[in-house]
């Protein structure tokens, strides 16, 4: 695509703004940056949010540092499904978080009602030998979000996935390149 350059943000509906904000700032150390609201729209929401002409929508945009934006989206619709796609469905998804131990921070979340841990954590062994010794465990947010944990620390030689080193080394990329 030309003129790709990074990925802005993440988004996700939420069933309670409010309540996954919350979530998001106390528990995950995001910063809300700013709110906004739009709809109803009969000619707008139809045609730029594949949404009935009826919805209504209050977005919040976050930043979890160091290096993604979060938008999270409640909406209002008079046809609006309430389920959330499994694991397995089209449409599944989850949102993983890097940590230093994932027992501290699964041990953290015992401690946050609603949050609901899927298993027990898990080591990755040598059927995926370039990976062996990550460790990592699903939970579930309040409202039903899937989301991981991931503790790299062990794995030998990790495969390069991005990471806070790549966005500085970008940015002095780009720096540079204008000097």
């Amino acid at each position: 695509m030309p003129g790709l350059r990074y990925v802005d943000h993440a988004a996700y509906t939420v069933p309670d703004l409010n309540d996954a904000v919350a979530f998001f700032v106390e528990v995950l150390g995001a910063e809300e940056l700013y709110r906004s609201r739009r709809g109803p729209d009969s000619s707008f929401m139809p045609t730029n949010f594949d949404v009935p002409a009826d919805a209504v929508l209050e977005l919040s945009m976050l930043r979890l540092p160091p290096n993604l934006n979060i938008e999270l989206f409640e909406w209002s619709t008079s046809d609006q499904r309430t389920e959330h796609p499994r694991h397995s469905d089209r449409g599944g998804h989850h949102l993983c978080f890097v940590v230093d131990d994932v027992d501290d921070a699964l041990q953290h979340l015992t401690t946050v009602p609603g949050v609901r841990i899927l298993g027990e954590r898990k080591q990755v062994a040598g059927d995926s030998p370039s990976v062996a010794g990550n460790r990592w465990c699903y939970f579930l947010s309040p409202w039903g979000l899937l989301m991981e944990l991931v503790d790299r620390s062990r794995v030998a030689d990790p495969p390069h996935l991005v990471g806070p080193t790549d966005w500085d080394h970008h940015h002095a990329q780009k720096s540079e390149s204008s000097t």
